[in-house]
């Protein structure tokens, strides 16, 4: 990862975690670092440093950085290539990777809670490639998709979704009595 990449990261977490749902921009960034730590970065340095303009940090501002993010100075650098900070196997570093891409997704669809509570669910899985690799066999399996949407998640039909029989295409007159045995079902499951 680059440092450009890890500072950006790092204003993202930060955003999070003062509650704000969303990344810290880097003018805020700049405000929040002088008055926690006094000193001074301008937002064009750190719109430099996130772009790659500049690569590397004089070790002020690394360790301004560092006490700003409560990071260990030594992070705030490029990593070599092909660098891993544990032995992995090759399918644990396409893990990392696809999970990092999912926070990054549930970050862009913030506006959307569902769909970004959904990517961070699955970004948090032990095994999310196998979770993916499971709902394209979902999809790819015809009248399975709205069969689990109706057990699993029967409120969408409360709600009026318009989800139809795909054999004639008119509402199931069924579907109360089959609801009421799903939950009854999940509900079993569950204990």
């Amino acid at each position: 990862m680059k440092l450009g990449e890890k500072i950006r990261y790092l204003r993202e977490i930060e955003g999070s975690l003062r509650g704000l749902d969303r990344d810290l921009s880097q003018q805020e960034m700049v405000r929040a670092l002088e008055a926690e730590t006094g000193s001074k970065l301008s937002q064009s340095y750190l719109s430099q440093i996130e772009s790659g303009a500049r690569p590397h940090l004089t070790n002020t501002t690394r360790q301004i950085l560092a006490t700003f993010f409560k990071v260990h100075p030594g992070y705030l650098v490029d990593d070599p290539e092909g660098y891993h900070p544990e032995l992995q196997s090759e399918l644990r570093n396409v893990e990392d990777k696809l999970d990092l891409w999912l926070v990054s997704g549930a970050e862009r669809f913030r506006r959307d809670p569902e769909l970004k509570h959904a990517l961070l669910t699955l970004a948090r899985h032990e095994r999310s490639r196998e979770c993916l690799l499971l709902t394209e066999a979902i999809l790819d399996t015809p009248g399975l998709m709205p069969r689990l949407a109706e057990v699993l998640r029967p409120k969408n039909r409360d709600q009026g979704s318009g989800v139809r029989d795909q054999g004639s295409g008119v509402r199931d007159q069924g579907k109360t009595k089959r609801r009421s045995i799903a939950r009854g079902r999940k509900d079993e499951a569950l204990r």
